[in-house]
């Protein structure tokens, strides 16, 4: 849900884009970071079918057709060429996104419900109910995973960060897991009182955002503490902070809105 920044952006004011096509609840979206002037977004939905759009204009570029069942968690690699998906049904696959082909497909044992993919795009990490970690090799597609395995319930958000070596994952059992890459041993934790909800790196690096029950948490990204944490008054379900780090976009899963909030304050900047 991370909101890239244009050359023109105006804090004071949001126009929002309607961008239609999916047929059931859209549960997870992702900015490209800019490349070449523009950017790309990318849409996971229950109805099976993951959209990319352009992102200055939302128009629809392509879906991706080939899973058999909600699809909890879709995301570009660094450059955009490939995408990474997670779907009920018990596949995470990587896509071509000039081709919409279907380049690897990687079966599991249940429901997985995250996925990423490493800077380079030569590598995967998945997460989901079998509550487990597993990192697949593309340039040797074929070969045994390395696994991880540590949560006591289902894993709902996963992260490649690559500039410190380390994975990270979260979810049901209210704790982030930090995971070294080399070892793949788990080397940090951060605990909340609810479980975590959703999970992802700010654009730059510097902090993990997550939320977990009425609490929006922004962690320092190398030291795992919290940098600011800010009490809401409703379940939030997801936060993205924007690339100037200025302001974050929160969503609730009650209310059924979306509200803007000053970074520095936490004040309340906007509801949708």
């Amino acid at each position: 849900m991370a909101t890239p920044q244009t050359p023109n952006s105006n804090p004071s004011r949001v126009i929002p884009l309607t961008c239609s096509g999916h047929t059931r609840p859209v549960v997870h979206l992702q900015f490209s970071p800019i490349s070449d002037g523009t950017y790309y977004l990318i849409s996971a939905c229950k109805d099976g079918n993951p959209m990319l759009r352009d992102g200055p204009t939302g128009d629809w570029i392509g879906t991706f057709m080939g899973h058999k069942g909600a699809v909890w968690s879709a995301k570009l690699s660094k450059d955009a060429s490939k995408a990474v998906t997670a779907s009920a049904d018990f596949t995470a696959k990587v896509w071509d996104t000039y081709t919409g082909d279907v380049l690897y497909s990687f079966s599991h044992g249940h429901i997985v419900r995250s996925a990423d993919i490493s800077e380079d795009g030569t590598r995967i990490i998945s997460g989901g109910q079998e509550k487990k970690l597993r990192i697949f090799d593309l340039n040797k597609p074929d070969t045994a995973t390395v696994e991880a395995e540590g949560h006591e319930s289902t894993i709902k958000s996963v992260i490649w960060d690559g500039d410190r070596n380390v994975v990270l994952s979260a979810g049901d059992d209210k704790e982030i897991r930090v995971w070294d890459l080399r070892s793949f041993g788990q080397i940090n934790t951060f605990k909340t009182d609810q479980p975590i909800t959703s999970m992802e790196l700010s654009a730059d690096g510097k902090y993990i955002t997550s939320t977990a029950g009425k609490v929006v948490y922004f962690l320092d990204a190398s030291t795992y503490q919290v940098f600011k944490s800010i009490q809401t008054a409703y379940d939030v379900s997801s936060v993205s902070l924007h690339p100037d780090n200025k302001r974050f976009v929160a969503g609730g899963s009650s209310d059924l809105c979306v509200r803007i909030y000053d970074f520095e304050s936490g004040k309340e900047l906007g509801l949708y």
